[in-house]
């Protein structure tokens, strides 16, 4: 049975074949969402919890149980660990039915057992009525749920999801999040998710952990993990695109303002009094933190950051408007993103001006450069 804290504590290293670099953390009943490139070495990071890799160096353990201890040689097997698998294309047995799938995993019960609980366990995934069904019989997301099935029915310590979600189709992949949201809340154990796609860390998570080139970037919240990346690389990452050269030019406690001095512009930003004035510094701001509006409208957001621009490129993309615009006196470009209608309303187009502001609370100092 599953630990009644079972909390995931990961910290390995390891030169060779892939480097990793990587510490993590999963409180029981939370979803961790470890998102990066192909590459970075999410799967790598779930084959070691698993206990599929054996790392060169560190601790891994769960719910006061250590699986791995390079110092104390310990390496538990994946069975010594009773970890839930679901693998990126779920590993079903194709000679068998959807219920043996699930029963191939209950081989320490009883027969008996072993029938009630793969029963059980495929009805709480929606698979009642399909139960002979080989995975061919199947859909993409039947399978999917074939596998969550038979990971779940052992009660395990974890749930470990490698890109859970890449071989089904959208409508599937928006049902499927769902049913995982729905489990989640249900589960006492933590959750793992390898993915990709920064929207299912959105939706689905309750931490985040970026990772690039085996190293952890940064873990948090996932919400504050993209408006406020430690570093350039970080930013870059969660697909901030305005990332800024600055100066501190002075603090304002009463107002709860740091000003930046950006090309000819002074720069509102959320008061940060120990970086000291004459500081040089790189800022970002998030799409999010962007309106555009024309010139004369009066609702425009109040804001010490409203700036004249020169629209220089437009690209329309779906519903949505994707353009840049040169701030005056400031070589890099901003980028925006505006619904089409608001576009074509604003007459949007290269060449043409009109008013930005940057919302202050979404200006972000990166604090790794500051340090710096």
């Amino acid at each position: 049975m599953a630990c009644p804290s079972s909390k995931l504590e990961f910290a390995v290293e390891q030169s060779a074949p892939i480097p990793i670099s990587a510490g993590i953390d999963c409180e029981s009943g939370q979803l961790l969402a470890l998102v990066g490139p192909s590459g970075s070495g999410k799967s790598t990071l779930l084959r070691m919890i698993a206990g599929l890799s054996r790392p060169q160096a560190g601790r891994i353990a769960c719910g006061g149980t250590v699986w791995f201890d390079a110092a104390k040689d310990i390496f538990l097997s994946p069975q010594q660990r009773c970890i839930g698998y679901v693998p990126q294309h779920y590993g079903l047995f194709p000679h068998m039915s959807a219920l043996d799938n699930v029963r191939a995993g209950l081989h320490h019960l009883a027969p008996a057992e072993q029938l009630r609980r793969a029963i059980e366990w495929l009805a709480r995934v929606h698979l009642d009525g399909l139960e002979q069904r080989r995975p061919a019989e199947l859909s993409g997301g039947q399978q999917q749920r074939v596998a969550v099935a038979r990971a779940l029915a052992r009660d395990p310590t974890i749930l470990l999801l490698d890109e859970p979600f890449s071989a089904v189709d959208r409508t599937t992949r928006e049902s499927l999040y769902f049913e995982l949201a729905q489990l989640k809340r249900e589960l006492a154990i933590p959750v793992v998710m390898v993915t990709h796609d920064l929207n299912e860390a959105l939706l689905l998570a309750d931490q985040m952990t970026l990772l690039t080139i085996g190293k952890t970037l940064q873990s948090g919240l996932p919400y504050a993990v993209m408006a406020q990346p430690v570093n350039e690389a970080a930013a870059q990452q969660v697909g901030i695109r305005n990332i800024f050269d600055g100066e501190i030019a002075s603090h304002d406690a009463i107002a709860r303002l740091t000003w930046l001095r950006v090309g000819a512009l002074m720069l509102a930003s959320p008061l940060r009094p120990r970086i000291l004035p004459g500081t040089r510094i790189r800022w970002v701001i998030p799409n999010s933190g962007v309106r555009l509006r024309a010139v004369g409208r009066d609702y425009l957001p109040i804001s010490h950051n409203r700036f004249e621009v020169t629209i220089q490129t437009v690209l329309p993309i779906g519903n949505e408007v994707r353009l840049t615009a040169r701030m005056d006196g400031i070589d890099a470009p901003l980028h925006a993103q505006v619904p089409i209608r608001l576009a074509d309303e604003l007459h949007l187009a290269p060449g043409n001006r009109t008013t930005v502001v940057l919302l202050e609370k979404a200006v972000h100092i990166l604090p790794q450069d500051c340090e710096r």
